[in-house]
């Protein structure tokens, strides 16, 4: 079954849409998927879906209670679906962002966030991210279903200013 294309949310940087980086042809894919309200096989039926490679977890814990989900037992069903998995816990929201989001302040958050961007530990797994993302197809992944309230958009458009990535976010079907 293939992912309908309307269930995608099609985020362009500026420069890109613009064509100020390079031909929209150049430019790669970098999609996003969150995994709120929706099951393990769900979520690997849209990536698989979507052809992705490479799944690229951004969550600072990634742990779930929602079956499946976790690191390891998600890097297995990923594995089943011919889907590797990149764990990198540097390219996750720091404790009082995560709390800032829980009580609604994005705002808060993505100001927390964009300050923890510039760590040792976020530049250095934004590089292994962006390497990553140009040997094979990739989705980043974080728990949020819109991605406008989620960091993982954040980390897409600080690869796409680095590399030419067109951001995708995938809306998996329940």
């Amino acid at each position: 079954m293939k992912t309908n294309p309307l269930k995608r949310l099609i985020i362009r940087p500026r420069a890109i849409r613009e064509n100020k980086i390079c031909p929209p042809d150049k430019v790669r894919t970098l999609y996003t998927i969150g995994y709120e309200g929706v099951t393990a096989e769900a979520l690997c039926r849209s990536l698989k879906d979507a052809g992705v490679k490479l799944l690229i977890d951004v969550r600072a814990v990634p742990l779930s209670r929602k079956p499946g989900l976790s690191k390891n037992k998600l890097a297995t069903k990923l594995a089943e679906n011919g889907i590797q998995y990149l764990g990198l816990k540097g390219l996750g929201t720091p404790a009082e962002g995560r709390e800032a989001a829980r009580k609604g302040r994005t705002a808060e958050m993505r100001r927390i966030f964009y300050t923890y961007l510039e760590t040792e530990d976020a530049q250095r797994d934004m590089h292994v991210a962006i390497k990553a993302a140009r040997q094979q197809i990739s989705c980043l992944l974080c728990f949020e279903h819109a991605p406008q309230s989620c960091h993982r958009l954040m980390v897409a458009e600080k690869m796409s200013e680095q590399e030419n990535f067109g951001i995708v976010h995938l809306n998996p079907a329940i």
